[in-house]
């Protein structure tokens, strides 16, 4: 073997060495990264945060959508807005959360996925909440095309723009950083407007027809409880949640002094 030879053979060998161990020490690194320690809910000492979200006075009555520049929306019951859904003084459609008070405590998200279907030409249900990381699973069941568009602000959510085809087509997606009414839209449906909340924690819920909420399996300890409509903003409250107990937190938007 000649002098030159011999020298490139122990600098290739060398070089694959360093290749190797540089290849095992990352594999070693990723190997090692810590996994999240996710805490559990503890049923047996957890407690309970309900309430009815109120509008006082008047609320601004639901304006009847115009679906006849397309004939796969003119099917079903008359569309009318949601910013504003009231029956006997409830609010309906706003998100409750645990904002703050949890302290440490990391949950894990649910693979179970957000159901929201289009149908009728509008988002069933209109504001929903999730986990971050949770996915959000959307059907179209109308006979027309739809379009799944959100845009959120915060940095490490991406922005969701899907057509979906008609016949109950599917497709999921999931933000990973928690953001609050993110604005979901239809692009070839204007009128379509939707709410998707992500939450950094378990502990939220969305007030049903009558305004009425309940946020089961809070642990013990004092929090910072939030309300947040679509068009009137967010409300707080602090709450102190003991062993097993059921805590009663309302919240009023509008004219306080015209609720019941």
């Amino acid at each position: 073997m000649r002098p030159g030879t011999r020298i490139a053979t122990i600098i290739e060998a060398a070089v694959l060495g360093v290749l190797m161990l540089t290849a095992g020490c990352k594999s070693n690194t990723a190997a090692s990264a810590p996994k999240p320690h996710y805490t559990a809910i503890d049923w047996s000492t957890a407690g309970t945060i309900e309430g009815t979200i109120h509008y006082g006075g008047t609320p601004p009555k639901p304006i009847l959508i115009d679906m006849s520049q397309d004939p796969g929306c003119s099917f079903g019951p008359p569309n009318y807005t949601e910013g504003y859904v009231v029956h006997d003084g409830g609010f309906a459609n706003v998100f409750v959360y645990v904002k703050s008070g949890l302290g440490e405590r990391v949950y894990a998200p649910p693979s179970t996925p957000v159901a929201i279907d289009q149908k009728g030409c509008r988002y069933i249900p209109h504001v929903v909440g999730a986990m971050a990381g949770q996915p959000l699973q959307f059907t179209n069941s109308d006979p027309t095309m739809h379009n799944i568009h959100m845009m959120p602000m915060v940095a490490g959510n991406q922005e969701v723009d899907i057509s979906q085809p008609p016949g109950h087509e599917q497709n999921e997606v999931a933000f990973h950083q928690p953001e609050l009414m993110i604005p979901l839209r239809c692009n070839n449906h204007p009128w379509m407007q939707g709410f998707v909340n992500v939450a950094a924690n378990p502990f939220y819920a969305v007030s049903d027809a009558t305004g009425h909420y309940v946020i089961r399996g809070v642990p013990p300890g004092t929090y910072t409880v939030a309300a947040d409509q679509e068009n009137m903003g967010e409300k707080t409250a602090t709450v102190t949640v003991g062993p097993k107990q059921t805590v009663t937190q309302d919240f009023t938007y509008g004219s306080p002094a015209a609720a019941k």
